[in-house]
């Protein structure tokens, strides 16, 4: 987690929305003029940042055109595809607006719910505003993955929210200044701000569009890197500064379990049952030799991990190919 600072944000906007893409050059013109009628009813001050993920259609060429048209228009295009948390990621260290807004290029997240999510951070004090895609649009394939995960979510994280993945979210902007996402970390950024100690989350049912262009560019791969990288956020939301608290504690309870397997053969072959076969043959003395040898392991990998957290200071680094406006 980067450190941060609140003493010397910089927010000129009230509002920052971050449109990470990927091959959505047909419903760019679209999405720009819906959410800039929705600022200028609402005489929202706001800039909209472009993250083209290195698409291969004409995706940057429209973001450059929408940017001629209107100056609240930024663009950063990154030299590859390095998925969606990473455009996410480089949209929040370049938002200025004192809330940020995230929302998918798809059309399929309507910019009418923006206004009601930028009062609850600003009315209700809120950290984070989750969206709520209660009625979608999305195939049975999806939705009863998306609902399985959302229930592990909930148990494991303590957060109760129906929704951990929508793209529509509102955040403080001193939130997003202090997480770091990296692989598929953006289904989980609700718990990744909690571990950060912004606990303050909501929730909001928002509406659902069908998708009007295009594909889904997610495949089967989701289904078994969501519940990894659940298990990931809470492991490090959980053990990431303290990682010996859990591997020390089971590696003391392994070794503890082996001693008192050998302890018990040693007195059992001493004292009460001296005739019995040798100690080497007995179940036992293998069950108490795999166990020490485990809880040994596991008390250094605590301290091997203990010693890399504090000695390590790297940081994701996106090889940007272009930019416009002042992103």
């Amino acid at each position: 987690m980067s450190s941060i600072n609140t003493s010397t944000l910089i927010t000129t906007k009230d509002i920052s929305i971050v449109v990470p893409l990927f091959n959505e050059e047909e419903s760019l013109a679209e999405l720009h003029q819906w959410i800039q009628k929705v600022m200028l009813a609402n005489e929202f001050s706001y800039e909209l940042l472009f993250i083209d993920d290195g698409s291969k259609d004409a995706s940057w060429l429209e973001i450059e055109r929408l940017q001629k048209l209107d100056h609240n228009v930024k663009g950063i295009k990154f030299q590859r595809n390095y998925g969606k948390s990473a455009a996410l990621h480089t949209g929040f260290d370049a938002a200025k607006g004192k809330v940020v807004i995230t929302m998918d290029a798809d059309l399929q997240d309507s910019p009418d719910e923006i206004p009601e999510l930028y009062r609850m951070i600003e009315d209700e004090d809120y950290d984070v505003v989750s969206g709520w895609k209660k009625k979608r649009y999305d195939p049975i394939t999806k939705t009863i993955p998306t609902k399985l995960y959302n229930w592990a979510a909930r148990r494991l994280t303590g957060i109760h929210l129906h929704d951990f993945n929508c793209g529509l979210k509102a955040y403080k902007n001193v939130v997003v200044k202090s997480i770091e996402l990296y692989g598929d970390m953006h289904r989980y950024i609700p718990p990744i701000a909690k571990y950060a100690g912004f606990t303050n989350i909501g929730e909001k049912v928002v509406q659902h569009q069908a998708r009007k262009y295009g594909k889904t560019k997610f495949g089967l791969n989701r289904f078994l890197n969501g519940p990894l990288d659940l298990l990931s956020v809470v492991f490090m939301g959980r053990f990431g500064k303290k990682p010996m608290h859990l591997f020390g504690a089971l590696g003391t309870l392994m070794f503890f379990i082996g001693f008192l397997f050998s302890f018990y053969i040693g007195i059992d072959k001493l004292f009460l049952n001296r005739s019995a076969k040798l100690i080497a043959d007995r179940t036992e003395f293998y069950v108490a030799l795999a166990a020490m040898i485990i809880g040994v392991q596991f008390f250094l990998a605590g301290f091997l991990a203990e010693l890399i957290g504090r000695n390590s200071s790297t940081r994701n680094v996106y090889l940007i190919e272009k930019e416009i406006g002042e992103a």
